[in-house]
């Protein structure tokens, strides 16, 4: 663990099981160094345990199977730079194990299906994530993985993904419209009558008007832009790629759009798009078409998923440098005084 911290960064990355949270607090690690970074999965606050939560009928989604009394106290002294003792809830046993001292560190990222739920908790990050996948990908993913790996029935499959999806739409979709930005993936639109779900279009949902955060755009800040960069600098094989840029709205807030549909087949050749971005927050050409090559292995990295996770982990670095000097500048002035 680094010395006590004199700013802890709050952020929040929320989203469904499976929907890359790991793979983005992955990338996190990459650009803050792990030891800078102390991740809290709020799963540790569930208020009931697996036993519990049968005998009452209700899902881990649920508000009332989880604690967030005890989520905001802590994650408040956590920013406030004191240790707390942090529930364990065990996904083996699925019972509630002894706490853990977690100390403050630089970043503390909380993560899993409640970061926004909480007005309180809400009101504590300093910038925040949805990753948002379309209902048609999540089934097809999950058809895929549950029944070649699991040994499931396609009908099992559904009646899982059905029990869990009133309490998905009551509870945790509707987290997204208090994200600073959304990651979005659709089924492709460069394929008529996809199904295998690939090939995927993946949208950068950026929240105009987020107080030291600049969107990320294409060209030309505020246009409208259709881009089809196939050709002599970027390797497209079928179906293609087509990226597209422009403002819009989104849950009656204004929002930049950035959208790449298709698949990279080199992604060395990001630089290429890269060169085309602006605002990204990345602090030399090409650190960005970098921090993706560093890890090719990761799922996403070939298509838009994987540029937009590098992207808003930018972000993310831009808000905890800026907040971190705005601290420091305080706290020379209050020496001085």
């Amino acid at each position: 663990m680094t010395s006590q911290p004199d700013r802890v960064v709050l952020i929040g990355v929320a989203g469904d099981s499976g929907c890359g949270k790991s793979t983005f607090l992955r990338r996190l690690a990459d650009l803050f160094g792990e030891e800078m970074m102390t991740v809290i999965c709020l799963d540790d606050y569930h208020s009931l345990d697996r036993k519990q939560r049968k005998e009452h009928g209700v899902t881990a989604l649920n508000p009332a199977a989880n604690n967030f009394d005890l989520m905001y106290e802590q994650i408040k002294a956590l920013k406030e730079g004191n240790s707390i003792e942090k529930p364990i809830y065990n996904h083996e046993t699925g019972m509630i194990d002894p706490p853990e001292t977690i100390h403050p560190n630089r970043i503390v990222v909380i993560e899993g299906l409640h970061p926004m739920y909480d007005e309180r908790v809400r009101s504590l990050l300093d910038f925040s994530v949805y990753l948002d996948i379309d209902d048609e990908v999540k089934i097809a993913w999950k058809i895929q993985r549950d029944m070649a790996e699991r040994g499931h029935t396609y009908d099992d499959v559904m009646a899982a993904i059905n029990s869990r999806r009133p309490d998905f739409m009551a509870y945790i979709d509707p987290q997204k419209e208090h994200a600073d930005v959304v990651i979005q993936i659709l089924p492709t639109r460069l394929i008529k009558d996809d199904t295998e779900r690939k090939v995927l279009r993946v949208r950068l949902i950026q929240k105009d008007g987020v107080e030291g955060f600049e969107p990320v755009y294409l060209f030309d800040e505020g246009s409208t832009i259709d881009w089809i960069p196939c050709g002599r600098k970027l390797t497209c094989s079928y179906p293609g790629i087509r990226l597209f840029y422009g403002p819009d709205a989104y849950y009656n807030h204004s929002v930049s759009v950035l959208e790449v549909d298709g698949q990279f087949d080199r992604l060395e050749e990001l630089i290429y798009i890269e060169s085309h971005l602006s605002n990204t927050s990345a602090k030399y050409h090409g650190e960005m078409t970098e921090l993706l090559l560093k890890h090719k292995d990761y799922p996403g990295s070939a298509n838009g998923s994987g540029l937009f996770q590098v992207l808003v982990g930018l972000k993310m670095r831009a808000v905890y440098e800026r907040l971190v000097s705005e601290s420091a500048s305080l706290a020379a002035k209050a020496a001085v005084n």
